[in-house]
């Protein structure tokens, strides 16, 4: 796995010495004893990450299979079985893990910008490695050596995206539409999503990548209140409205129907 990588700081290749990941010019990164290996560099990271209590509520919420079908047509969108999966803001892994478990012979790796994230990811499958980046200031991937990347609701880069994916790679997008979570968004503040999103990831896309495939998975949940908890508590409305006993919550039902709404779209990088 650690082939796959690439110096932080010089941009080498990186092998594994007494439990260090190292490369030809002597830079050194420990491997965590939690599994997984810190390849930040420089001054602090001024991207915000989940906190361990926002990934707690998301493996809840992913653990009662509420996003199942999500994993599914990302898994299918992957298609043919890929020998390497990259997920950039991996979170949980869930969605890496899904894929790797439909391709046994592929290698995954899981990259987040938040420790505790990395922390978990290191868990999330035995064929997958875990690795705290920030991936805005490049990724720490050899050129050209992954078959597969994933976003699935995480920010993208990208120009470095099209960099470590080889020829014939793929890039698999999941975003929400503005109907994902909607019964909820209006009694509970939750933050909205943007009606030009999909606008926004064509120009983002622009330059380096052309779209392949486009569909959205649209499907009713019948959520609890503790499932409703841990929606909101895992994502971005989770910074300014903690879900823990919010009376608006347990003013409602005992189950509400409550829509999924996402767009998933597959990219190939543009030939030079």
């Amino acid at each position: 796995m650690a082939g796959l990588l690439a110096c932080p700081e010089c941009g080498l290749g990186l092998e594994v010495r007494d439990r260090m990941l190292r490369c030809g010019r002597g830079h050194g990164f420990d491997i965590a004893k939690q599994g997984y290996v810190s390849l930040l560099t420089g001054a602090s990271t001024k991207m915000t990450g989940d906190t361990a209590t926002m990934l707690d509520a998301r493996a809840a919420f992913q653990g009662a299979r509420h996003f199942a079908p999500i994993a599914d047509a990302v898994v299918a969108a992957v298609a043919e079985p890929a020998a390497t999966v990259l997920e950039v803001g991996a979170g949980t892994g869930y969605y890496l893990a899904a894929v790797l478990d439909a391709a046994p012979a592929a290698l995954g790796i899981a990259l987040d910008v938040a420790k505790p994230a990395a922390r978990r990811c290191a868990r999330a499958h035995p064929r997958a490695a875990s690795v705290l980046a920030d991936a805005w200031r490049g990724l720490p991937i050899a050129d050209h050596t992954m078959s597969r990347v994933l976003a699935v609701f995480a920010p993208r880069n990208p120009a470095e995206i099209a960099r470590v994916l080889r020829a014939d790679g793929r890039f698999v997008v999941a975003t929400p539409t503005p109907r994902h979570l909607a019964e909820l968004i209006g009694p509970l503040d939750m933050v909205t999503v943007d009606p030009d999103k999909n606008r926004r990831l064509a120009d983002s896309m622009a330059g380096h990548f052309d779209q392949l495939d486009r569909m959205v998975i649209d499907y009713p949940m019948n959520l609890s209140r503790d499932d409703i908890a841990h929606v909101i508590g895992m994502g971005p409305s989770a910074f300014h409205a903690p879900a823990t006993a919010d009376p608006r919550i347990a003013a409602l039902p005992t189950t509400t129907e409550v829509t999924a709404s996402v767009t998933i779209s597959v990219y190939r990088p543009q030939l030079a």
